[in-house]
């Protein structure tokens, strides 16, 4: 797959493009039917499929209240997985005031046909586009007509699906039902961190971590509490490892910072400054204080038994 960041001046000529338009948050089930139905019309007339998708995400610049924005999929990871989905082209539009303010026919015209000049057009009927929002279906199929490209539709069960698994996905995550997630995602949620310095503690407890650094603050996290998970070193494709992640404030230890940590099973290897991919399998439990690092210990100990018991390769 092929990422463009830029508009003028780098796009090449797309073959018969087939493009469709979205966030793809996730890229989860419903995400794949439309990623799936993209590939069916471009393998029909020799075509490259064409994703536009846009950066930062719109809500951040049209939003009143941009902090609250959580994504399920980073920008880094939406590539992974559209990748993996057999993409041609990503397209990465900055998104700004001055993009939200072209009226619709301007986005049709200038931006749409000016840049990608798409043999047909995969788009949901309710969406919206331009300043006030004003541009819709119906109007693109117009312009289509004119100018010779054209317009097929998402059906609306098929959008309600993709909206309530949005909302299901991150609901199920903010409440640690990662069953409920993974199998809307259709793959095992997962985050990258830079393993930083920590205070060394698992170690001499007999249970080494990797302590975690999130880099976006958009990524969403779990919530508190303990993890099987899978574990990769970013750019190292030889091996991936079972593990068990800590997310929370360690009440037995010190309670005052919230931490991630994992305990990768063997493995015994400095990776400062390395980067991890965890992939999230199931919540074993929830955060605990326990009466001294005895008892934290034996729990330890079942919470890895649990760990492998979740952990298939």
């Amino acid at each position: 797959m092929k990422v463009h960041r830029e508009l003028a001046g780098s796009l090449p000529e797309f073959r018969n493009a087939v493009v469709t338009i979205g966030t793809f948050d996730g890229v989860h089930k419903g995400h794949q039917q439309i990623l799936g139905q993209l590939k069916e019309e471009a393998a029909k007339i020799d075509g490259e499929t064409v994703i536009i998708t846009f950066h930062p995400h719109p809500r951040k610049i049209v939003s009143s209240v941009p902090g609250d924005v959580k994504l399920l999929t980073t920008l880094a990871e939406k590539k992974i997985l559209l990748e993996k989905a057999g993409i041609d082209h990503l397209v990465v539009v900055p998104f700004d005031h001055h993009f939200a303010n072209q009226s619709a026919d301007e986005y049709i015209t200038d931006f749409l046909c000016k840049y990608f000049k798409p043999h047909t057009i995969i788009i949901g009927y309710d969406h919206r586009f331009g300043k006030g929002r004003t541009g819709d279906y119906q109007l693109l199929e117009s312009y289509g007509r004119q100018l010779g490209f054209s317009v097929k539709e998402i059906t609306e069960q098929l959008l309600n699906e993709i909206a309530v698994s949005s909302t299901r996905i991150r609901k199920a995550i903010a409440e640690n039902d990662i069953n409920t997630a993974n199998a809307a995602l259709g793959y095992p949620y997962f985050f990258e961190g830079l393993v930083v310095e920590g205070n060394k503690l698992g170690r001499t407890i007999g249970y080494p971590t990797a302590n975690l650094h999130i880099g976006s603050e958009e990524k969403l996290i779990p919530e508190n509490g303990v993890y099987a998970v899978k574990v990769e070193i970013v750019g190292s494709h030889d091996t991936i490892y079972g593990g068990m992640m800590n997310i929370g404030l360690r009440p037995t230890v010190d309670g005052k910072k919230r931490v991630i940590e994992v305990n990768i099973f063997d493995f015994d290897t400095a990776i400062y400054g390395e980067h991890l991919r965890i992939h999230v399998l199931q919540q074993l439990r929830s955060e605990v204080k326990f009466d001294g690092l005895e008892a934290l210990k034996a729990q330890l100990a079942q919470d890895k038994k649990d760990a492998l018991a979740a952990i298939t390769f």
